[in-house]
Formats: C-alpha cells, sequence, structure tokens
C-alpha cells in the first residue's frame, strides 16, 4: 500500500484487467518457485531485523493533533512517513544485521531518532507517542476530513465504502477495569475507515528463504496470541473501556467491506487471520487471488510472465498492491533489492510501544520464538488444529495476562506461565541460533520475564492507572488525559512498562 494511488474512478474493465495481472502475477510466483529465481533460494539470508513503528501525535493538552502534515515537515527526516489519520506518522527502521550487539545498536538508533525528532515536533505544540491506541481519541476524530491528505487514503475509504454499501459499524464489548466494575460497550458507526488509524503498531519483517517460508509463516501465526497477551497496550477508545488489545477487533470491524448479509454467508473479511496451515507461500498469493475482489484495481501493462521468458526479474506490481489490501496478521511479503526478488514475512499483530526498549523486547521474543519453533524436531503446527490459533488470538488480544491459551503438551494455560515454563527458553535458543549476544538477550528476554513475573504489561498499568484516577474522583475524561500525561513522561524516562507504579 506504499505506492502512489492516484486514479479515482474504476470501471468493470479496469477490475477484470486487474484481476487477471493478479492472476499472471500468482503464476509468476509459481514458477519463479519453481525454476529458483528467488535470490535466497537455498541459501537462506543472513538475519536482518526490519521494523515499521506507527505513532499517535497530541497536543498540550494529549488531544489527538490533526497536525502530521505540519509535524513531517518540522521533523524533516524521509525515515517518518504520513499514515492513514492526521493524528498518525510512521517510522520506517532499515534494516540492519541481527546479529552479536547489533540489536542494541538498533535500540540506541531508535531512541535518538525518536528522539530528535519529538524535538523537532515540539517545536510545532505537537507531540509523539508511542501506544497501541491513543486514549484521548474520540468518535469525533473518526471523521472523514481528518483522513490524510495523500490521495491513496482517500481513494481507499471510498473504495471500501463502495464494496460495503453502508456505513461502518464498531461493536465491541470490553472487560471491566477492576472488581466493581461493569462492562463497557463502544457501538458506534462512521462513515470514514478512520478507526482503522486508531490502531497504532509495530510491524516486524523477516526476509526467509522461499524454501522455508510456510515454516516462519506458520511459526508467527501459532504465537500471535502469545504475543498481543504479552505485549497489550490499546485498552481504551472513545472513552471506553475495550479488550487489553482492541487494535485486534477494531482493525478488524473498520476495514470490513462486508455487510452483513455477506458476513451471514460466511464471505471471508478482508482483516483476516486465515483458515489453514500453509506449505508453500504461494498458498496465500492464491487465496488473495480466489478469495477477494480488488480495492484499488491500478493496471500496468507489463506481463509478469513475459519478463520471466525475457531473463527478467518481475515487479509484480498488481499483485503487490493487491496483497496490501489483504490485512493478514502474517502478511506475505514479495519484494526486489538490486534487480532480485526475495520474500518476507511481516508480523502485524502487536501494538506499538510502550518504549523503545518494550519495542525491542518484544521484537526480540519474537524472532527468538519463531525460530526457536522453525528448528524444533517437531513442527508445533502439527500438534494443535489452526482454530486453536485463532482461537488464541481472539482469547489473548481480549483478556491480555488472565486469557486462556492453549500450547501442545501443556493444554490450557495462562500466556505468563507458558512464557516462563517453556517460551523463554525457546527464544534464547532462537536467538542464539541467529548468533545474537548474550549481553542483548539478557536485556531484552529480561524485559518479557520481568511483565510475566509482575503481570504488568501496557495495557494493565493503563486499566489500572484510570482506575485509580476514577475512584480518586476524575471523570473518565479527566481520567484517561491524565493518565496519558503520565504515560507519556514515563514514555520519555524509558524503563520498561513492567516496572512503572501507578
Amino acid at each position: 500500500m506504499g505506492a502512489e494511488v492516484n486514479k479515482q474512478e474504476f470501471t468493470g474493465e479496469d477490475r477484470v484487467r486487474f484481476r487477471r495481472q493478479v492472476g499472471r502475477g500468482t503464476d509468476a510466483i509459481a514458477r519463479m518457485l519453481a525454476e529458483g529465481l528467488f535470490t535466497d533460494q537455498g541459501r537462506p539470508p543472513k538475519p536482518l531485523l526490519g521494523m515499521e513503528v506507527e505513532l499517535n501525535l497530541v497536543d498540550e493538552q494529549m488531544r489527538p493533533a490533526m497536525a502530521n502534515a505540519a509535524v513531517l515537515e518540522a521533523i524533516a527526516d524521509p525515515d517518518y512517513q504520513t499514515e492513514l489519520g492526521q493524528f498518525n506518522i510512521e517510522i520506517n527502521v532499515s534494516p540492519r544485521p541481527f546479529t552479536t550487539d547489533d540489536t542494541i545498536s538498533l535500540e540506541q538508533a531508535l531512541r535518538t531518532s525518536l528522539n530528535r525528532a519529538e524535538e523537532r515536533a515540539a517545536r510545532t505544540d505537537n507531540h509523539l507517542v508511542m501506544i497501541g491506541m491513543l486514549p484521548t481519541l474520540k468518535a469525533e476524530h473518526f471523521a472523514h476530513q481528518w483522513i490524510s491528505a495523500n490521495p491513496r487514503y482517500d481513494l481507499l475509504n471510498e473504495q471500501i465504502f463502495n464494496a460495503r454499501g453502508e456505513d461502518l459499524e464498531i461493536d465491541i464489548s470490553g472487560v471491566p477495569l477492576a472488581d466493581g466494575y461493569h462492562t463497557e460497550r463502544l457501538h458506534t458507526s462512521t462513515d470514514s475507515i478512520l478507526p482503522e488509524a486508531a490502531c497504532t503498531s509495530l510491524q516486524l519483517h523477516l526476509r526467509v528463504a522461499p524454501e522455508d517460508f510456510a515454516a516462519h509463516w506458520n511459526a508467527a501465526q501459532a504465537i500471535s496470541g502469545i504475543q498481543v497477551a504479552l505485549a497489550g497496550n490499546s485498552p481504551f477508545l472513545a472513552e471506553t473501556a475495550l479488550w487489553h488489545e482492541s487494535r485486534i477487533p477494531v482493525f478488524e470491524q473498520a476495514t470490513d467491506t462486508r455487510p452483513l448479509e455477506l458476513k451471514n454467508q460466511g464471505v471471508r473479511p478482508r482483516v483476516w487471520f486465515g483458515e489453514r496451515w500453509i506449505n508453500t507461500i504461494f498458498d496465500l498469493f492464491e487465496e488473495n487471488t480466489r478469495y477477494f475482489p480488488a480495492l484499488l484495481p491500478v493496471s500496468t501493462d507489463v506481463d509478469p510472465l513475459a519478463e520471466l521468458d525475457a531473463g527478467r526479474i518481475p515487479m509484480l506490481d498488481e499483485l503487490r498492491l493487491h496483497n496490501g489490501t489483504v490485512y493478514r496478521w502474517n502478511r506475505p511479503v514479495y519484494d526486489i533489492h538490486e534487480g532480485q526478488a526475495h520474500l518476507r514475512v511481516e508480523n502485524r499483530v502487536l501494538p506499538a510501544g510502550p518504549t523503545v526498549v518494550d519495542t525491542m523486547a518484544n521484537a526480540a521474543f519474537y524472532y527468538g520464538v519463531v525460530r526457536g519453533l522453525v528448528e524444533a524436531d517437531r513442527p508445533l503446527w502439527s500438534q494443535m488444529s489452526f482454530n486453536a490459533a485463532a482461537e488464541n488470538l481472539q482469547s489473548g488480544a481480549h483478556f491480555g495476562m488472565e486469557s486462556q491459551l492453549y500450547w501442545p503438551d501443556v493444554g490450557w494455560v495462562r500466556p505468563d506461565e507458558l512464557v516462563l515454563r517453556r517460551l523463554l527458553t525457546l527464544a534464547e535458543k532462537g536467538l542464539r541460533a541467529y548468533g545474537v549476544s548474550d549481553k542483548a538477550r539478557k536485556r531484552y528476554l529480561s524485559v518479557i520475564e520481568g511483565r510475566c513475573v509482575n503481570r504488568r504489561t501496557g495495557s494493565v498499568w493503563q486499566r489500572e492507572a484510570v482506575a485509580a484516577r476514577e475512584r480518586a474522583g476524575d471523570s473518565r475524561s479527566a481520567a484517561l488525559t491524565g493518565m496519558l500525561a503520565d504515560y507519556v513522561t514515563l514514555m520519555h524516562e524509558g524503563e520498561p512498562v513492567h516496572t512503572w507504579d501507578v
């Protein structure tokens, strides 16, 4: 979806042509796999850590700041880009080696970059917040006027509503803040997809050899529920206490192109966990072609199969654009670097924040556990159903540390217990296999261990802080504003969230 898309109206002929081009791109992927045309085929690439971090903008009163154009102009750094909402920006962190102490160097570089960006944003009287969902966002901030100026966002909004034919409905029941609190419900409708912009994430990229893609994707799917349970940081939206990781249901509903009738018919949603373990990356691109109509049917005149016949590696523009509008929690990525094709797994389940060290710990845990599972003697996905993994994601997002997750040979278990008993050791083994130094492994896995021992995530801290302020007499609005101000202070101090006091 990073490509510029300017065409404003599409005909039936555009859609037919685009579908054919995507199909030919899928055929090209199959042929490239069969003929060994990926640069990493038969020789796994050196491990690189790549990430994207989405950020929120607030003013001096902690209100959402519709100011990304002014803030980006002040930051003046090409690593920072627009996002869907005018209250969002994103930093793209260039891939770096994932060995020795390089992860610590990346942490220091990320912290320096964010500090510099914050200093420049402050000159516009705005500030950056690294959080999964901005707690001071209200329904009024989802008005169409607050979509970023880039034409592709408005066009995407238009196409989703054209496909749906009616306003989007957000309907989520939450988890009580504490004993004595009632379960709250957010039920609202909107004429824009801006609730999606409320969902600010950490996206992790891992380049893999084609023959290893399926194992890495399956492993990422298998641990998604554990990831969100351990890293939840999105408990509030529109002054309502929702799930521990509310990004999951909000994103699912905010980009749903299906009216109720199509849901009842079992039509697949565009935000999709999937429905089966895979054997090859081709399975995912083939599903994209089979199940999902185009949202942005912009075609080129390039025949990817003819490109292969001519000895050239095809760009597959249509396949990549289409793939960017199917919002898998673990997405396949086809990319070209220096004329050579490679494949990546993009992990999209994690929220942003709370701190840089928390972000790095979330990344290290993910990469380590995935590597450990891929190298296990018996694949985990041969021991559990795909539905169990999907249910784990929903449970982990909903209940956080209180969730019950299924794990082979263990049964139903809380995420903190599973991590302390099994997965920290697995993550340590995986990181060691990557060549990550003892110092880096200890630094980041000790953060994950601390979260489990203290049973405190960003979401737990936010919920406790708001409940305490409400017991002291604050209104919900005042409690959220005060909590966010404290959050920003602690975010800048940089200590991991499990050490934060309420």
